[in-house]
């Protein structure tokens, strides 16, 4: 029995800085774990450690991801051994292709119950691979998970929905997308980082998985920032509150904002 967790390996964009011609420079962000893949990491130890199952990492991505930094950062968070792919081509890939990438590598791991996720990436944010992910397994795919419990192949999973949380009861494989909030991830210590240094890193070739060619072609043809709009610099004579309060409501109406 194995229990994957996919992870991120990426630049944060709030330490980006945006260029005056609107570009983003990121030479000042550092690259780490995605904000919320250790939320996934700890609940799938967590899992694991209940079932007695092979806790497995596993990121692809662009040149950067497989340095040991990298790997000791997610070792170190519990898992047993990582699964990487590191291929320039990746770097700018789509979602769906990421997924595709994922997938095959999963078959390649083999013996697989259980894919655990964390909400979106930090970078991206778009919230598809996952599900993306379960399409391409056939599995299914659980999104916005709080809480989970049971055992492996028959887990009781609680997600939030809009007015309140829904309670499932899965059985069979599944992906699971952790909500930021899913579980408290226990920090490394030294004990940990020394460890992680003598866990199997293993290294796949883009080309030797068989993942499906592409057909979708997108080229980023030109950049540019949103048209500043002039202010009308339009004073509101405050001598009378009320009456000032309803000049406002109305500036901001015809404006509409409101």
């Amino acid at each position: 029995m194995r229990i994957v967790v996919a992870y991120k390996w990426t630049r944060d964009p709030e330490e980006a800085t945006v260029r005056a011609d609107g570009t983003v420079d990121w030479s000042r962000a550092k690259p780490g774990l995605s904000t919320y893949d250790p939320v996934a990491m700890e609940m799938a130890r967590q899992l694991a450690e209940a079932a007695g199952a092979e806790l497995v990492g596993v990121t692809v991505g662009g040149k950067g991801v497989a340095v040991p930094i990298a790997s000791k950062a997610a070792l170190s968070r519990g898992l047993d051994r990582v699964v990487i792919v590191e291929d320039e081509s990746l770097a700018e890939a789509s979602r769906s292709e990421l997924a595709a990438v994922l997938a095959e590598v999963i078959r390649h791991i083999g013996d697989v119950d259980l894919i655990v996720t964390g909400d979106s990436s930090v970078d991206v944010a778009a919230k598809m691979v996952p599900t993306v992910l379960a399409g391409e397994l056939g599995w299914p795919a659980v999104a916005e998970v709080t809480a989970v419990s049971g055992q492996v192949g028959a887990l009781r999973v609680e997600r939030a929905i809009p007015g309140g949380v829904q309670v499932l009861e899965v059985s069979g494989p599944v992906v699971l997308a952790a909500s930021a909030d899913a579980a408290v991830p226990r920090v490394p210590g030294m004990k940990e980082l020394l460890a992680a240094a003598k866990k199997p890193v293993e290294l796949l070739e883009l080309a030797s998985l068989k993942v499906p060619p592409s057909n979708a072609v997108m080229t980023v043809t030109g950049r540019s920032r949103p048209e500043r709009k002039a202010r009308k610099g339009q004073l509101i004579d405050t001598t009378d509150p009320a009456a000032a309060a309803a000049e406002l409501v109305a500036a901001l109406r015809e404006a509409g904002t409101l």
